[in-house]
């Protein structure tokens, strides 16, 4: 059964995306369970887990209250029905983005034991080792998504596409991924090689053969980019958590990406000592790559 201490809440200002990882911070609202207690405040450094393509993990951290520590024991996107003053977590949320009279939110879970109201201040710090590795984890996806297109374009195509990315190579990542899942310095992508991708031009039978070769071509763009030691930079459209983000690196030599993305990122490649992809063939038509950072 939920206790609701407040029939106010505004939208939760998100700071991660400008690498803030701790924050004073007002509480807007408080609804408790028989389990948990869920905060939601003005403004915070925690990158909340998405309901709708959760491939990025919440960050993990505290929450300070009176000179005592609290675990955020989870962190989610919610969505507030203004008009029924009601809260949803997660895959609960009923509608979309922008649906007048819904604000999305961050909502901290914490334990049920834990008292607070609504004006309470209270002190948000995100463990900053563990959101590093993930976002060392993802800028290092984008990158080798980036790579492998540009290393298929070569040679692995039959017919143009209408899908290209923006370096201008036919766009196999975006056609072919299913899932995709970061972990701390690693990305998991996984990959369908069905008749659709066949018949968009892609000779799969060739590209197969070829993985083993493929994977090393792909480190090696990796390993070229990386000697640029380019900044990587978070263009936002807003503070709100619906605002637009976008991923932004210039590589040099024509070749500049810049990509929606609401994660938590790197600042510059020149934070890594390596990036390198692994291509697994998983079944007939299933490819997993795995890019691991260092």
């Amino acid at each position: 059964m939920s206790e609701v201490i407040s029939n106010q809440v505004l939208m939760s200002k998100v700071l991660f995306s400008k690498g803030i990882t701790s924050s004073t911070s007002c509480i807007q609202w408080v609804e408790k369970t028989d389990t948990s207690t869920y905060v939601i405040v003005d403004q915070t450094p925690f990158h909340p887990v998405s309901h709708i393509w959760p491939d990025h993990p919440a960050d993990k951290g505290f929450l300070v209250f009176e000179g005592k520590q609290y675990t955020v024991t989870d962190c989610v996107t919610g969505a507030f029905d203004v008009k029924n003053n009601k809260l949803y977590k997660g895959r609960d949320i009923p509608v979309k983005r922008g649906e007048e009279g819904w604000h999305f939110v961050v909502v901290h879970e914490l334990a049920s034991d834990l008292v607070l109201n609504v004006s309470d201040t209270v002190e948000l710090n995100v463990d900053e080792g563990y959101q590093a590795a993930l976002s060392r984890g993802h800028s290092a996806g984008h990158l080798a998504s980036y790579a492998l297109n540009k290393v298929l374009e070569q040679t692995y195509w039959r017919k143009d596409a209408s899908r290209k990315d923006v370096l201008n190579n036919r766009d196999f990542h975006s056609y072919a991924q299913v899932l995709s899942l970061v972990s701390e310095n690693k990305s998991t992508d996984s990959y369908r090689l069905g008749k659709t991708l066949k018949k968009r031009g892609l000779n799969v039978a060739e590209m197969l053969a070829d993985l083993a070769l493929i994977e090393t071509k792909v480190n090696d763009v990796l390993a070229i980019w990386l000697e640029t030691k380019a900044p990587v930079v978070m263009k936002c459209e807003g503070d709100a958590l619906t605002d637009s983000r976008y991923w932004c690196c210039d590589l040099g030599f024509g070749e500049s990406i810049t990509m929606p993305c609401g994660g938590s990122h790197v600042r510059s490649l020149a934070e890594y000592k390596g990036i390198q992809i692994a291509l697994t063939l998983k079944s007939e038509q299933d490819l997993e790559m795995i890019t691991t950072a260092s």
